[in-house]
């Protein structure tokens, strides 16, 4: 495992978290870690099949596992993890646009499968989505922790620790979409969607191993409330000191509310 910047290694319960001293640090780490975990399920079952957040905090890591070496990409199956509504995936802001263009034009997965947002009937595509996931279900997840907390599209309002559906349709809520509009994907927060397409907390924690990339200064409100508040859905992201093979990278400014 890279160590180069790391300032620090602890836990939060059972989270594992490292802190490092930048962005491209973390990634590099956080992308390190994803190849091990892909190359040990491949070896072990002949087969990975992973999750994958799409988010400016994923760019570094992404960039650092497409570069990593001796990974047999046609083993690999991957998944997205929520879409707006009423976008498509010519839009520069689809979240399937992003890991096109920065994972699947990069790597000859076996297999990627899509939420489509521009569809008619999106609770046709939760569910034929949930049939995909339940037949071929996800070993890892590569995720990012919103500043309101949030995992995937599960903002704290909708957010259901059991959550009998394994994708949904959610509401949005303003401060999920003022941090679309903080990150650059859109002009103004009249442009963001307020509704998505979302797997839910069930979905991610069943994964057996979770890899979380979460640097910036705007983050690390967040993060204090992941690491030092109560499990709550309040801070849906807080459920991760509950899974037993989870990592959280930070960098220097994500890290700086902590003690």
């Amino acid at each position: 495992m890279k160590q180069t910047g790391l300032i620090k290694t602890f836990k939060a319960g059972q989270l594992n978290i490292a802190v490092y001293a930048t962005r491209v640090q973390m990634g590099a780490a956080a992308g390190a870690r994803l190849a091990d975990e892909i190359r040990s399920l491949i070896h072990e079952q002949g087969r990975a099949t992973g999750m994958f957040a799409a988010a400016p905090s994923q760019n570094e890591t992404l960039a650092a596992l497409v570069a990593e070496p001796d990974i047999e990409w046609t083993s690999v199956i991957a998944y997205h993890l929520d879409e707006y509504l009423g976008i498509d995936d010519d839009a520069p802001q689809s979240f399937r646009r992003y890991l096109i263009d920065r994972l699947v034009m990069r790597v000859p997965l076996a297999e990627f499968h899509v939420m489509r947002g521009e569809a008619a009937n999106p609770a046709a595509v939760c569910q034929n989505y949930a049939r995909l996931l339940e037949f071929k279900p996800p070993d890892f997840a590569a995720l990012g922790i919103g500043e309101n907390g949030h995992l995937a599209f599960m903002d704290p309002s909708v957010c259901d620790f059991n959550d009998p559906q394994a994708v949904k349709v959610v509401e949005l809520e303003e401060a999920c979409r003022q941090q679309q509009v903080n990150d650059g994907c859109f002009a103004t927060l009249n442009d963001v969607p307020r509704r998505a397409l979302s797997v839910t907390i069930p979905t991610m924690m069943r994964c057996k191993n979770l890899v979380l990339s979460v640097p910036g200064i705007r983050k690390q409100q967040a993060v204090k409330r992941v690491l030092t508040g109560p499990v709550t859905t309040a801070c849906p992201a807080s459920i991760l000191r509950t899974h037993s093979d989870a990592w959280l990278y930070l960098d220097a400014e994500s890290a700086a509310s902590l003690n």
